[in-house]
């Protein structure tokens, strides 16, 4: 099999990290790869903030609910949606730029943003270090606009640590692959069946690696899809300039 196909079959998240650094072209071949990565309409609204300063590394790791890798590993990134930069071209343009208005603006910056995230996750197990996608900056995204002095039509999506693995994860297994590829159209009668097999599976997983508190994938998705775990998304989003009306 191709050796780049490989290290994607064979993604985990990593979090136990050394602090050795990353070389910084390393880093920046890492970052090139999100930085040429697709965009809808070639609109660029993505942007990247890269925070290496440990004191700012432990007060993202505190603003994402106390997650002590992101404070431990060397690089953090965040993943802006950024149409300030889009404004500031549509300010040239002479027109007004209303797409922060409307659900699919922020479904565009976070597709392009997800698509960078990805870029940056594959390029750095390529490069031989270990990435784990954070999502809980957005537990206080207020707090992450604050610290990283993002303007407004901006906001932190999601981002990711990057740094050497001092002991790696294991292969986390997935839900039956047919619940993920449907050929033609959905089928939806495959769902229930591999959720039942998967709950199973992931128990066994759990106890196999020593994890009593580990849940089946049912109750553990419900643990968080039974209600708005992140409240503050909505409202911060608004303050920062976008609107869901549309």
């Amino acid at each position: 099999m191709n050796p780049m196909l490989e290290l994607m079959h064979q993604h985990r998240s990593s979090r136990s990290y050394r602090d050795t650094p990353v070389a910084p072209e390393v880093l920046d071949a890492i970052l090139d790869a999100a930085y040429r990565g697709p965009t809808s309409i070639n609109g660029q609204q993505v942007s990247l903030v890269v925070v290496q300063d440990a004191a700012r590394r432990q007060k993202i790791a505190e603003i994402a609910g106390g997650q002590p890798w992101i404070a431990k590993a060397p690089v953090f990134v965040t993943v802006v949606v950024d149409f300030q930069k889009t404004a500031q071209g549509l300010e040239k343009a002479g027109v007004e730029h209303l797409i922060q208005h409307s659900v699919e603006g922020f479904g565009v910056g976070a597709v392009d943003a997800g698509i960078a995230l990805g870029n940056l996750m594959t390029a750095a197990r390529a490069a031989g270090l270990g990435v784990v996608p954070i999502g809980g900056i957005r537990r206080d995204p207020q707090a992450m606009i604050d610290l990283l002095q993002l303007p407004p039509l901006t906001f932190p999506i999601a981002g990711v640590v990057i740094g050497h693995v001092a002991e790696e994860s294991p292969l986390k297994p997935r839900l039956p692959r047919e619940s993920f590829v449907h050929h033609e159209t959905y089928r939806q009668q495959v769902i229930r069946p591999s959720i039942d097999a998967y709950d199973v599976t992931l128990a066994d997983y759990w106890q196999a690696i020593g994890r009593s508190d580990g849940k089946n994938w049912s109750d553990n998705t419900a643990q968080f899809y039974s209600k708005i775990y992140f409240p503050n998304v909505a409202p911060v989003a608004r303050k920062q300039g976008f609107g869901f009306e549309q």
